[in-house]
């Protein structure tokens, strides 16, 4: 099958989350089981594109509305990544250093979907299948059904994958006129309440719906920012799937951005020196369990209680432990924990900002690695802690209740709690530091979830089941 994802995200080129790690993963597991699996997104002006080399494989020349321009798609020349990767550039739209953020990003994200329908509508052989990803890529599905230039289009079968249903794109309908001329007869396939809305027009156009994780979907139906009626009146096309992870990027026995390589049976060891290069770098106590937190620090991930927590950890449990937290996002959030800095007494620390070669370093070196995320389709971060042998600490909602299996339970590894609270993470980190001190239990647990499989392979094996069944 030829497979053509479109996402407005992939790792290594451009990535802001979970959703560029797997757009940047699953094609190449698919291509590895012997399907051409290509992905197409905008070519923003990052160090990826600098350094390596293209092919120009396609001109064209289409609009937004009154707005008429020329653009191109470039293809990478050596398959770096494991698959094909094109990039859609449009002067003065997706000619940009970050992904998001613009005060034309409602514009920048729907030239982009135009040019890459307009793109496919050029091929000689027609993609099997067209996967798109969130909201950014949200109307192509509308587009290749109901826009009148690309009719030819209707019969190639859509998935949406959902990696987070609150960004939606929401659009007025003044801004209708920034799309190809379309049936008016079917306006309502791109309406929710009263605007259009991108995420809801990809659910109710697309195909087959995933997301990525059953827990998840399952949330949809009651907590979706919305969309709750539509996930449960498009249920029956609807399926969840996990996400894996890429082993050969998150692989502590080869990772690039560590010195201090270990595999299960040295684990002890190399989590020991990795550890102590995380703790002299932020002036840690080697000595005390080291607690980390690696994401944006926003309200979905709970990251508004991490001061709260840090604060009353040391002053309820005592000063038994470290804290490391690695993010960006609120400025306000961001300035409390900056602010906690002058109380440290060699057990806190912060680096505002993103570090892919630091959160390498901190699953490598951490022992706990805190996740009290509000919403959490799948997350990664847990099963890069995994494999990595640091232990984590998950409030049970999405693909963290799907991933993580209390320490309580028979074969458990981790710590769950309830409730995106105070209180409730700060009685998990006092599990963390009773099960720490209990060394035996501590080492059984870390070797039990390093052999757990979160590979891709499973979970490709799905997708490729869901596009056959759509042939």
């Amino acid at each position: 099958m030829e497979i053509l994802h479109v996402s407005a995200e992939c790792y290594p080129v451009a990535k802001a989350g979970g959703l560029g790690d797997v757009v940047g993963a699953l094609p190449k597991y698919q291509r590895d089981a012997g399907h051409q699996a290509k992905v197409v997104m905008p070519m923003y002006r990052t160090k990826f594109l600098m350094n390596n080399e293209w092919d120009v494989v396609h001109k064209g020349y289409t609009n937004i509305g009154d707005y008429f321009f020329d653009y191109t798609i470039i293809k990478e020349k050596t398959n770096v990544l494991g698959f094909g990767l094109y990039l859609v550039d449009v002067n003065g739209l997706l000619d940009r250093d970050k992904i998001y953020g613009y005060d034309d990003d409602v514009q920048r994200f729907t030239a982009f979907q135009v040019c890459v329908v307009d793109w496919i509508a050029s091929w000689q052989f027609k993609p099997d299948v067209v996967h798109v990803h969130d909201y950014h890529a949200g109307l192509i599905p509308f587009m290749m059904q109901h826009c009148y230039r690309y009719n030819q289009l209707a019969s190639i079968p859509t998935v949406l994958t959902i990696h987070n249903a609150q960004y939606q794109g929401w659009m007025t309908w003044e801004q209708s006129t920034l799309l190809p001329p379309y049936d008016e007869w079917k306006r309502g396939m791109l309406e929710w309440g009263t605007s259009i809305n991108p995420l809801a027009s990809a659910i109710k156009c697309a195909t087959k719906v995933t997301t990525v994780s059953n827990s998840y979907l399952e949330e949809l139906k009651f907590m979706s920012n919305g969309l709750e009626a539509l996930f449960e009146y498009e249920k029956g096309k609807c399926s969840g799937i996990l996400n894996g992870i890429d082993t050969d990027v998150w692989n502590p026995e080869s990772d690039k951005y560590i010195k201090h390589d270990y595999s299960l049976a040295t684990v002890e060891e190399g989590k020991t020196k990795n550890k102590a290069q995380l703790c002299e770098t932020f002036g840690l106590d080697m000595n005390k369990p080291l607690f980390v937190f690696i994401g944006r620090l926003v309200g979905e991930k709970a990251a508004d209680l991490l001061p709260g927590v840090i604060g009353d950890s040391f002053y309820y449990i005592g000063r038994r432990m470290n804290f490391l937290i690695l993010g960006s996002g609120e400025p306000d959030v961001e300035a409390k924990l900056n602010g906690m800095s002058p109380i440290s007494q060699g057990d806190y620390s912060c680096y505002i900002g993103y570090n892919e070669g630091l959160s390498h370093l901190m699953y490598a070196g951490a022992d706990f690695l805190l996740m009290p995320s509000r919403v959490e389709p799948c997350g990664l971060n847990q099963m890069y802690s995994m494999r990595y042998g640091t232990v984590p600490l998950v409030r049970n909602t999405g693909g963290l209740k799907d991933t993580v299996k209390d320490i309580l339970l028979p074969d458990g590894y981790g710590l769950v709690f309830d409730n995106a609270s105070v209180g409730d993470v700060c009685n998990a980190v006092w599990r963390a530091c009773e099960l720490y001190s209990n060394k035996e239990k501590f080492t059984a647990a870390r070797e039990r979830m390093m052999q757990l499989d979160f590979s891709w392979e499973s979970s490709v094996q799905q997708y490729l089941a869901l596009y056959q069944s759509l042939r």
